[in-house]
């Protein structure tokens, strides 16, 4: 068994009584990414945290490493992993640099019901992209089948009863909601897009960094990652299209802003374009 399990933390409502509670646990919870995801899932009527790992802050209360989330998370302690953590949940979420979550799945695969991987082993269909623009071969390149890719506003028929859901890309994201159903309605030309976007600080991680400190960023908005950043894949696979993508690290805490540039495929309009968007993502 493991220690540091937490009580019951979702609130009972009349919702609970109705629709079944889902028990969960997250696999690497101390990053920014996993705080923010242990925040949502606390505050879901529908799940219940069973536990919450961070290895280097293994029997550290949450509410001390995140002040802000003591509400939401209770007496929630981290704890270490341990394959039999998983053993009965209904899902596990990982939330682990990359190339580690891909060496969990086929023990987690025996011991949960679904997994849900944030990092970015599984979303490139095609392993070898992953060992061009990741520098390493990818570790279980069988699995990738089984993922379907985590955005529903594009492919929730996909997600529809999936046991392995791949998060997409912060810039993925941005990218692929302005373009993608552009490129389906064929209203767009798939060559020559343009992608420039501008993340905040903390999409860089938790670990300090020379580049990410308060002196280095504030007041300034840099370019990095030209022409070899490893999102351009991703993004040219979610959306069809070949993109020129340039990121920037902007001065802020977080949020993405991605401006999109495209050549019309035919005779439009500003109105039809946004026609063609509000199309897509109604209702």
């Amino acid at each position: 068994m493991w220690p540091h399990v937490s009580k019951r933390l979702h609130r009972d409502t009349p919702r609970d009584r109705v629709n079944p509670v889902a028990s969960i646990g997250i696999v690497g919870a101390s990053g920014y990414a996993g705080a923010e995801l242990l925040r949502l899932c606390c505050a879901h009527p529908g799940l219940e945290v069973a536990w919450a790992t961070a290895d280097t802050q293994a029997g550290t209360p949450v509410a001390r490493l995140y002040p802000h989330l003591a509400a939401a998370v209770g007496d929630l302690v981290f704890a270490e992993y341990d394959p039999d953590m998983a053993e009965g949940l209904d899902l596990v979420f990982l939330a682990l640099p990359h190339g580690a979550s891909a060496m969990l799945m086929a023990e987690l695969a025996k011991r949960t019901g679904a997994v849900v991987d944030l990092a970015a082993d599984f979303r490139l269909r095609d392993p070898a992209a992953y060992d061009q623009w990741y520098g390493a071969p990818h570790p279980p390149p069988d699995l990738l089948a089984d993922f379907a890719y985590g955005l529903p506003e594009l492919f929730r028929p996909d997600l529809v009863g999936a046991t392995a859901v791949a998060v997409p890309g912060c810039y993925p994201t941005a990218a692929a909601l302005a373009l993608a159903p552009l490129v389906r309605a064929g209203a767009i030309e798939t060559t020559g897009v343009i992608v420039d976007a501008a993340s905040g600080v903390s999409g860089a991680g938790r670990p300090p960094k020379a580049a990410t400190t308060f002196c280095t960023v504030d007041e300034d908005f840099r370019a990095y990652g030209l022409l070899d950043h490893r999102h351009t894949p991703e993004i040219e696979q979610v959306t069809g299209a070949s993109v020129l993508f340039t990121p920037h690290l902007a001065p802020m805490n977080r949020g993405i802003l991605a401006t999109c540039y495209a050549r019309p495929a035919g005779p439009t309009s500003t109105a039809e374009v946004l026609g063609v968007l509000a199309d897509a993502y109604r209702g």
